[in-house]
């Protein structure tokens, strides 16, 4: 890989740079005449975001800047040498001389970790450093780079017995790599072999298998990040940090020779399975969910600030005059809603897969939503969306494991990937997932019609439970329809119902998380979220509760569904009708409800009966999840 990245013209064995700054920018200079950068500000902006995650100033005056940036037009390694020094923050507290400015594009390959990889078995050979900072010449300089290294005659041979080591660093990147050439040279000097895993931003490569694990005479576990250790129960371990082997791997290894057995905790690990699992999934769908809710807030907060100050009840709905301003409020509010379901698929799939998950994750959250894609009067909601996010997040991540050729790699992440990511997810809903949804919603329409002349208090239990259950969903969507359908024959009292149970989901949402903030149950970010849903329920938007339903659906989907149904059989129990086809308090306040009064107090009990619920099911859930892992 190195040798495909650098070249003689980026290589400068005398930098004018006197601080950290203008080594920087003059190594960018060098890529940028080379043509590896498109646009040199923002791939120096990558470099200090990079930066600001951990200086990459290392001991013995080498620094290794690199970033993955969408301003490399070709992966690339510029090289400078600085002849007196300059602070560069390096670990050791001494000025850094030699930097390797590593150029990898966004979206490709991994680039900077396997010229990370390959430089560290350059960076710890014995007088390596020494000898490229003495080059006088360029090409001298790039043979001693490309020289592949010298196997030392006196090393013994590798009889004595099987080593595994495990590297890992917080970042993943440069301490990963130098640690693991350093336990293979202190072990093929002491006569070991030797597996070493490393636990880089790349993943965990080169994994040690059970039956090597079962012959190894010592562990080393180098490492600043957690790793699985009950695999290496019963065997001879040491645990350190992964600096340690960098600067004495053969005394790390003789302590390791000479160790206890390791005894590891079978409960810790139930425990440690368990939460892995729920925090990769928990990881996953709250990626989807802090990067929806500003569209949720956003496009909400506006379509109830012009339906309450512009809005006016009409026999179709909550009206705007065409043409006003607050019509254009409401459309740029309609924007914001219709993006937010593809959005919560789309980051769904970016968490699992990156980027090449992001463009599949959107298009098909976009068609999970909108059933006329597979011939259905609503799209599957909230929940398809993260059925959408995580089925076709594990598919690319599938397709971009796969080992390619190396003229199809670059390839993968910007278009195989994203396009049979694409096509797998769109002929999944359309042609497996739609059909059923659609002959779902039939039969549910079918059934409430067929309940229409029964038992109010059963039907209002029905009705509320649907508008509760997905909020702008397919079950929301056909008690709504079925509702506003009935109007046009008089019947406004189921339209009553359903008006006082549209709102109680967000309003619930919104008092649970006032009412659960001492006992610390929502996330700062619930809290916020559950003032915006509080707004709007008040003009009867239900998707406000989406994000809660999104992150806890264990608690708050039956919370929604409790609720609802308590204000929906309320309502008619009181006998309460509606003649627009909205619902909220909003719609009372107008005057299209013809006991306002009594249909606020409808609303009032969902939605306390909502939030003591939730509160109830999250605390629930907390302290069995304590019981688990104490």
């Amino acid at each position: 890989m190195i040798t495909d990245l650098i070249n003689e013209k980026l290589i400068c064995l005398n930098l004018k740079a006197t601080n950290k700054d203008d080594v920087f920018a003059e190594l960018a200079d060098l890529l940028h005449r080379q043509g590896k950068l498109s646009d040199k500000s923002q791939f120096l902006a990558d470099i200090y975001a990079r930066e600001e995650i951990g200086n990459t100033g290392f001991e013995d005056g080498v620094a290794l800047p690199h970033a993955k940036s969408k301003a490399v037009a070709s992966p690339a390694v510029a090289i400078g040498v600085s002849k007196t020094g300059i602070d560069y923050g390096a670990e050791d507290g001494q000025p850094s001389k030699l930097f390797f400015m590593i150029a990898s594009p966004d979206g490709g390959s991994d680039h900077h970790i396997e010229v990370l990889a390959e430089l560290s078995s350059k960076l710890i050979e014995e007088g390596f450093i020494e000898r490229f900072l003495n080059a006088t010449t360029e090409p001298q300089a790039l043979e001693l780079l490309l020289a592949k290294p010298e196997t030392p005659a006196d090393l013994p041979e590798a009889n004595k017995g099987f080593l595994i080591g495990v590297t890992g660093c917080p970042a993943g990147v440069a301490h990963t790599y130098l640690a693991a050439e350093a336990l293979e040279k202190g072990a093929a000097e002491l006569g070991y072999q030797i597996k070493v895993e490393t636990n880089g931003s790349i993943g965990v490569k080169n994994a040690p298998s059970a039956d090597e694990i079962a012959k190894a005479d010592a562990i080393i576990v180098a490492c600043d990040k957690q790793v699985d250790m009950y695999r290496f129960a019963g065997k001879k371990v040491i645990e350190t940090g992964v600096k340690a082997p960098i600067s004495d791997a053969k005394g790390l290894i003789e302590k390791a020779l000479h160790a206890p057995a390791f005894v590891a905790d079978p409960n810790a690990k139930k425990a440690e399975d368990k939460s892995s699992t729920r925090s990769d999934l928990y990881r996953y769908l709250m990626n989807g969910v802090s990067h929806m809710i500003p569209f949720v807030v956003t496009g909400g907060l506006l379509i109830a600030l012009a339906l309450a100050i512009g809005g006016q009840p009409t026999e179709a709905g909550m009206a705007i005059p065409e043409g006003s301003m607050w019509q254009k409020v409401l459309d740029v509010g309609v924007v914001a809603f219709t993006l937010m379901i593809p959005i919560l698929a789309g980051y769904i799939a970016y968490a699992i897969a990156d980027r090449p998950g992001l463009a599949p994750g959107l298009i098909g959250g976009w068609i999970a939503n909108n059933g006329s894609f597979y011939g259905a009067e609503a799209g599957t909601g909230f929940i398809g969306a993260i059925v959408a996010g995580l089925l076709v997040g594990y598919f690319v991540k599938w397709v971009t494991t796969r080992n390619y050729h190396k003229f199809i790699q670059p390839l993968v992440p910007i278009m195989i990937a994203p396009i049979t990511g694409s096509l797998f997810i769109s002929a999944l809903f359309i042609f497996v997932i739609g059909a059923p949804i659609a002959s779902l919603m039939d039969s549910l329409n079918a059934m409430l019609i067929s309940m229409s002349t029964g038992s109010v208090i059963l039907l209002g239990i029905v009705l509320g439970g649907m508008a509760g259950f997905d909020m702008g969903g397919p079950f929301n969507k056909v008690a709504f329809l079925f509702s506003v359908g009935m109007i046009a024959s008089g019947q406004t009292q189921f339209m009553g119902a359903m008006a006082c149970a549209i709102p109680v989901a967000p309003l619930g949402m919104g008092l649970a998380t006032v009412l659960g903030r001492k006992f610390n149950l929502f996330e700062e970010s619930e809290l916020e979220a559950g003032k915006a849903a509080g707004a709007m329920g008040l003009v009867g938007i239900s998707e406000g509760a989406i994000p809660f339903a999104a992150q806890d659906p264990m608690s708050v989907i039956p919370a929604n569904v409790v609720g609802s149904m308590v204000a929906a059989v309320m309502a008619f129990s009181f006998g309460i009708t509606n003649s627009v086809a909205h619902g909220g308090p909003v719609v009372a306040l107008l005057g299209a409800m013809n006991k306002p009064l009594l249909a606020l107090v409808c609303m009032a009990a969902g939605t306390v009966v909502t939030a003591l619920v939730c509160i109830s099911l999250k605390k629930m859930r907390t302290a069995k999840v304590q019981l688990a892992t104490a």
